[in-house]
């Protein structure tokens, strides 16, 4: 089974990063969903692929994996540019 370490990016509803600061842990197993014919939605039998485990560190999350005997990759995030403009740039 393999695993995808990453932090989460702040959703377009979030004005702020401190939320952002915990790595994701996501189990993919590969598995093919079957659409039910009813209603329409689109399910499994394995359940695995619902899990979502939070850690503190990236440390914290490739431990969990080894000892797991978890496959695992690693997406590292971009750092985010920041740059400072005044508010009288706008009238040069």
């Amino acid at each position: 089974m393999r695993a995808k370490i990453y932090k989460p990016s702040k959703s377009a509803m979030q004005s702020g990063r401190s939320t952002n600061k915990t790595w994701k842990l996501v189990l993919e197993d590969g598995s093919h969903l079957s659409k039910d014919p009813l209603i329409g939605y689109y399910g499994g039998s394995n359940t695995s692929s619902q899990v979502n485990l939070f850690f503190e560190t990236k440390d914290e999350a490739i431990d969990y994996a080894i000892k797991n005997n978890l496959n695992y990759d690693v997406l590292e995030t971009s750092q985010r540019k920041v740059i400072s403009k005044s508010y009288a740039d706008n009238f040069k």
